[in-house]
């Protein structure tokens, strides 16, 4: 076998109170593709920025091509060659695609036309079709996640690390995706691929490196493993992949939507006629690629956005842009954006873990607080759902997006909600978590509450909707009994195609 490209030997790295990685040992070849597996907190975003310069390791050294390398920051990474495809595309969407890659160049002037040529090459050699002229706002994720594959190229990246790239893409994104990562492959590129999602783990990795708590925990070839085998490794015990779902006993309709319109914050019509009824006990899945109407439905069904027509009642009753009228009449929110909407950053795990009843009994007393009810439903909650967190008393902002999420989901699936809107709920979560997530609201569903599942995890809604509809530029299409849907359908349905 050929000698590692890169290699990391006892990378460390502590921060207060958590030993983030624990002596990582990594070895990546050319022309291949690694992937990188673990729960949330496993150590895969520190080794990640220790890799492209944002943190550096405690102990431990870094061999690129047999030399011995100190990475300073993201600039420099890409000078030795190693260039980061990130979850979320750092993109500037006024300006073209041209515009925004010769932001990358460090000229003073934008030689936008000048790179337009260098932009073609390398699209048409590994089929990435970038268009240089369009505006970033007018691309699809698949399409902005090809424009940062290029600007990594751009810069001579012999390293590509992916980190989740899957995870906002529809099924046909997602193959064009793999598609080009094979291409790199050929071309001698090394890929480090980083997924929760197990099948694309075994279907375009070479090998596998899983981390847990910190520590390197297991390491083999891709033909040599499955989804059990790996998911035993990521959380250290069996993991169920069966979801089936009970024939559930329906009640009546509990959400009625009728003709809904609304408008965009930008004054623009964001959702269009939607129409649609959820019974008690069922599950509607919503599924659409990110800005067609999912973020502006369900404010308008947690009272934070005002209809402009139609009508929506919750237990035949109509329902007002009144949050706090809502959670009182049992609506829980799982939000999209977790940090600005499901939790407040400065306060403590267990302040965040209370945050629907923070005024009232056995919380408050009057207008003071009390501590030891605090901690209580604190210490319950943060062991029920397997929050990571030094302490209930450490502010939420310092925990890792997946125990965020952990915290929200504690918080809104206690007690018995009637209705759970449930936005991307599973978004970043390991297995481990994701199967928690799956089983709680299935069991919330068994007791009678209905759940609105916006997400765009095409698996997760099939496995678990009783109904399933799509949005496409603010219009409804569906719903549909989930037998009769597949993957592919849904994917189409999402790219404004028909099923």
């Amino acid at each position: 076998m050929a000698e590692p490209l890169l290699r990391l030997r006892g990378i460390t790295k502590r921060f207060p109170g958590v030993v983030a990685n624990d002596g990582v040992d990594l070895e990546v070849y050319p022309g291949e593709v690694l992937a990188l597996l673990g729960e949330n907190g496993a150590g895969k975003s520190t080794l990640i920025s220790i890799l492209y310069g944002l943190y550096r390791p405690d102990e431990g050294e870094i061999l690129l091509g047999g030399q011995p390398v100190h990475i300073t920051s993201p600039r420099h990474a890409l000078e030795l060659g190693i260039g980061l495809v990130p979850q979320h595309p750092l993109l500037v969407g006024r300006h073209t695609v041209a515009e925004n890659l010769a932001l990358g160049v460090g000229a003073r002037l934008f030689p936008a036309q000048r790179i337009v040529p260098l932009i073609e090459k390398i699209a048409g050699a590994y089929g990435l079709h970038v268009d240089p002229k369009a505006h970033i706002h007018t691309l699809s994720p698949g399409e902005k996640q090809r424009v940062e594959i290029v600007r990594s190229l751009l810069g001579g990246a012999r390293i590509l690390i992916l980190d989740e790239p899957t995870s906002v893409l529809t099924p046909q994104e997602a193959e064009a995706l793999f598609t080009v990562m094979r291409e790199l492959r050929t071309a001698g590129k090394s890929l480090i691929f980083i997924s929760h999602k197990l099948e694309e783990v075994l279907g375009i990795s070479d090998r596998i490196t899983v981390l847990r708590r910190g520590k390197v925990v297991g390491g083999l070839p891709a033909r040599d493993a499955t989804k059990a085998s790996l998911a035993e490794l990521m959380v250290g015990r069996n993991v169920s992949f069966e979801r089936k779902r009970k024939v559930p006993k329906l009640g009546g309709v509990l959400l009625a939507v009728q003709g809904l319109r609304a408008k965009s914050a930008r004054g623009l019509d964001a959702l269009r006629d939607v129409s649609f009824q959820l019974r008690a006990g069922e599950i509607l899945g919503v599924a659409g690629v990110a800005g067609n109407g999912q973020s502006e439905l369900v404010e308008v069904l947690s009272g934070l956005r005002k209809t402009s027509g139609g009508t929506v009642t919750l237990d035949g009753r109509p329902i007002s842009a009144n949050p706090a009228q809502l959670f009182g009449a049992g609506v829980a929110h799982i939000p999209e954006d977790r940090i600005g909407m499901g939790t407040v950053p400065s306060m403590t795990v267990a302040e965040n873990l209370a945050l629907r009843e923070y005024d009232r009994a056995p919380f408050a007393r009057g207008l003071l607080t009390v501590p030891r009810q605090l901690d209580a439903n604190a210490k319950s909650k943060v062991q029920e759902y397997a929050v990571a967190t030094p302490s209930i008393h450490t502010p939420s902002r310092l925990l890792s997006g997946g125990n965020i999420q952990k915290v929200i989901l504690a918080r809104e699936l206690s007690g018995v909600p009637k209705l759970i809107l449930a936005v991307h709920p599973t978004y970043g979560l390991d297995i481990g978590a994701t199967e928690q997530v799956h089983r709680v609201l299935l069991e919330k569903t068994y007791q009678g509450a209905s759940v609105l599942l916006v997400s765009e995890d095409l698996e997760e809604i099939l496995s678990l909707s009783d109904q399933v509809a799509v949005l496409y530029h603010g219009e409804l299409k569906g719903p549909f009994p989930v037998e009769s849907v597949t993957h592919e359908s849904l994917g189409l349905l999402m790219t404004g195609g028909a099923a």
